[in-house]
Parts: C-alpha cells; structure tokens; sequence
C-alpha cells in the first residue's frame, strides 16, 4: 500500500471572515469550529488512516512561525514546510509539494487539502480517502466532489459521467460557480457536485499529465524547487524562478483538460466557511436560532450570530444579524449583506487602515506583542516572550524605546551594557543603540515597551543577529 503524503495549503488570506481573519492573521490559524486551529483540524482529522507521512504545508512566508508553532502543539514534529515567495495560486503550490515529495519517495500517494475546511464527519471522510486512494495508485487523478445541500452559486460543480467504478466516477466537465436558476437545475438532476479543491494523485503523475497540459508552470516551479534555500526548518523555494510561473488554479491548469479525472462523491458534512454565514449555519444554536460565543448576553434576540472576543457584547430585540467584536474593530452586518465584508476590507486596504490587515495582538516567533495605545509620535505595546526566547539584537534609525518589566525577569542588551531586569525595574534605549530582550527562564516574560520617535513602523530595524533568521 502506497503512503499517503498529505499535502495542505495553507496561504489564503480570507478576508470574508475580518475581522478575525486578516492578512497577517488568517482564518486558518483560527480556532473557529473547534478548540483546534483550523490547520490543526485538518492535520488531526487524519489520524487513523493507515500508512500516514507527515504533511507538506506550503503557505507564505510570513507565516511561518505560526505553521511550526500550531504542527508542534498537537505532536507533529517534523513537517516539511514550503515557503512561497509568492502566491502563485494552487498549481504551483500543488506541483511543488509534488516535486518535493518525489525527492524522497516515488511510491507515495498525496492527498492534498485545503488548511481551512470544515469536515464533520471523520469516518465517512475517510472511506471516501480509501477510494480515492485506490483511484490514484492506478494514475487517476482523482478529486472530491460534495453532494449539493441547496443551490449554491458559490461554488462550481463537477458534473459526473454516468460510470462508476469502485465508488468513483469519471468527470465529464468542470463547470464555473453558476447562476441560481442553473444551480437548481443542477440540484434537481443529482449528477452534479460541487467542486471541494481536495484531491488525491501519484506525485510522478500529477507532474506529467501538467507537463503535458501546463509545462510553462512546470519549469518554473522545478527551478524554484532545485535552487530552494533550506531556512532552518523550512524550505523557501527560489524566488526568482516562482514568479516566473503563471498563477493558475489546479483545476484551470490541469483538471478541467485531463482525460484521467476521476470523482469520488463526498457527504460528510463540509464546509469551506467562506463567510459568517458559513459559520452560523455549522453553530449550536439556542432555542431562539442565536450562536453565541464569548461574554455576551443577549434579551429578545433571534437567529443572529455574536462572536465576542475582547469585552462584553450586549444586545437586545435584534434579529438576523452577525456581531463580530475584536479588540479593535466591530463587524456589524444583516446576514444577507455579510459576503460584502470582503469589499469593506478592500476599501480599507486602499486608504492604509492598520485594522485592514493586522490585528491588535500581532504573533511572533519569540511570542506576541499587543498595541495598547498609539497617537503621533508615540505608542506603547505589551511584550510576551516565551520561555527560552529572544527578540533579535536590533537597532532602529528613528524611534527609541523604553521597557518595563512587569512580570518575569528580563536578559537585556542595551549598547554595550548586559543586565537582569525584574518586575518594576527599566531601560532606556536612545535611538540607534543596539538593543536586544531575552527570557532565559521556564516562565513566561511581559514587558510593557513605550516607543517615542518621528516614526514608528515595523520596517525601521536593523537585525544583526537573529535566532529565527530574520533580516
């Protein structure tokens, strides 16, 4: 039996779920259907499938950190994690973990998945794998096709032929997200499904077959792979060489032009959770049709979704609405306009709101930082460094920064000076000195960091030595 080699992508943005999901932050580093990060969800819902590797994660750079971080917290040690320079779409990132996975193995199977689905029923999920993994072991391209609940016009469908065999069917067209009069047609016929973007396949076929029908995206992403740079635990794959691929889906590059597609019909209870809506509809509800999550408390209200997440929500004689509060941004919207949320955030990113991209609380490799307060020349943040982390040894051109210790002790760097600060204690560090913060103890560190300065950007450092790699 073949191995199978789970392939997640990782490096969507999903701005349809701000203001949760956000660039530096997006949904699928959440944990939004479960206690688990939707990452680890799709990692964890493969336990128990037999001769199992660990995945290939290929997602953005600057997400890194959280990938290694989210695989280590439920026991996966030893991923291989695909850097991309930049978003090329999914045959790319596709042809990549293949071309990867054939430097190791040539008898292996990948199961490729997107890192934020929902699936809520496991066995099913992986009865359907067992097909689709005999499918593959005999050079099919296989893909996952999920029985329509309604006549959704958000998704586009695979129309099966009427041949079966060993519980998969051959697909006869691809078709593109339609209107609502064409997806009840669709629905009433029941030989359409919906087009799910999960897939299984031989590495050495997927790699052939686009050879054959996209050879421009093989080329490039061979070079990128042979000339990839190994980054501490991660492989960032050639730069240069990955923006010369056309970004292009896996279905527009190969699916829809291949003779060897195969369909295997999937009910387990999916979801893309491409909206708020989405993720009402998979919610608990209460007598009163509310989902409800965080401190809210709610009198008269009906069939409305409220996610608070910073401080009390409170709301009364309010029906068919989405309440989404953040630390720093309120989404307030009727269920049926909450899809526009992605043309708000578009017009946000277009006059450079902070809020548009970037939460409050930003992660990073030695922990987090949390932006308090900020006014014109001047804002103050709340560090948390982990355990045995150290923010690199830095200098900035234009700010300076003063740091108190609230709670831990802190190994500080200041100029050529090297001291212990405890809780109540403080630094000075002028603009231009060499500056660095380090938690040699098992317990977590905060500090409260006052920045002052004509200007204040994450851009203004200079690393000259870093723990992580960074430049």
């Amino acid at each position: 039996m073949s191995k199978i080699i789970p392939v997640i992508l990782s490096g969507g943005s999903g701005t349809r779920l701000w203001p949760l999901s956000r660039k530096q932050y997006p949904k699928q580093y959440l944990p939004l259907a479960s206690d688990n990060t939707m990452l680890q969800e799709t990692i964890l819902r493969l336990n128990g499938i037999d001769n199992l590797s660990d995945p290939i994660i290929v997602c953005n750079s600057d997400h890194r950190f959280l990938v290694a971080e989210q695989c280590k917290q439920i026991g996966i040690i030893s991923p291989i994690i695909l850097l991309e320079p930049i978003g090329r779409n999914t045959a790319p990132a596709i042809a990549a973990a293949a071309l990867q996975s054939l430097k190791k193995s040539d008898d292996s199977v990948l199961l490729v998945l997107s890192a934020d689905h929902v699936i809520q029923d496991i066995e099913a999920f992986h009865r359907a794998i067992d097909i689709a993994r005999k499918q593959a072991q005999t050079g099919k391209l296989t893909t996952f096709g999920i029985i329509p609940t309604d006549a959704n016009t958000g998704y586009g469908y695979i129309k099966l032929s009427k041949d079966i065999n060993d519980g998969a069917y051959n697909a006869e067209e691809f078709i593109e997200k339609p209107d609502l009069k064409t997806a009840k047609s669709y629905l009433g016929q029941g030989s359409y499904l919906w087009n799910s973007g999960m897939f299984m396949f031989q590495p050495d076929v997927l790699i052939d077959e686009l050879t054959t029908h996209s050879p421009d995206i093989v080329a490039s992403v061979k070079d990128a792979i042979n000339n990839a740079a190994q980054d501490f635990d991660f492989i960032r794959l050639n730069k240069e060489a990955f923006e010369l691929s056309p970004s292009n889906s896996i279905d527009y590059a190969l699916m829809e032009k291949s003779k060897s597609v195969v369909v295997v019909p999937l009910d387990v209870g999916w979801s893309d959770v491409g909206s708020w809506t989405a993720l009402y509809d998979l919610g608990v509800k209460d007598r009163h049709g509310n989902v409800i999550n965080g401190d809210v408390v709610i009198q008269n209200t009906t069939n409305t979704y409220i996610n608070a997440n910073h401080h009390l929500v409170v709301a009364i004689g309010v029906d068919n609405l989405i309440v989404v509060d953040t630390a720093d941004a309120t989404f307030i919207a009727t269920q049926n306009k909450a899809q526009e949320v992605k043309s708000i955030v578009e017009s946000m990113q277009a006059n450079s709101r902070r809020e548009s991209d970037i939460h409050r609380k930003v992660y990073r490799p030695w922990g987090w930082y949390d932006l308090l307060e900020c006014g014109k020349h001047f804002q103050v943040k709340r560090l948390h460094i982990n355990p045995g982390a150290k923010l690199s040894l830095q200098m900035h051109h234009k700010r300076a920064e003063h740091w108190v210790v609230v709670n831990g002790s802190a190994f500080v760097t200041n100029g050529n000076d090297v001291f212990t600060l405890t809780e109540g204690e403080s630094t000075y560090i002028p603009i231009g000195e060499r500056h660095s913060l380090e938690n040699k103890s098992n317990t977590p560190l905060e500090v409260i960091e006052v920045q002052s300065g004509i200007y204040l950007g994450e851009d203004d450092i200079v690393r000259y030595e870093d723990n992580y790699g960074r430049k």
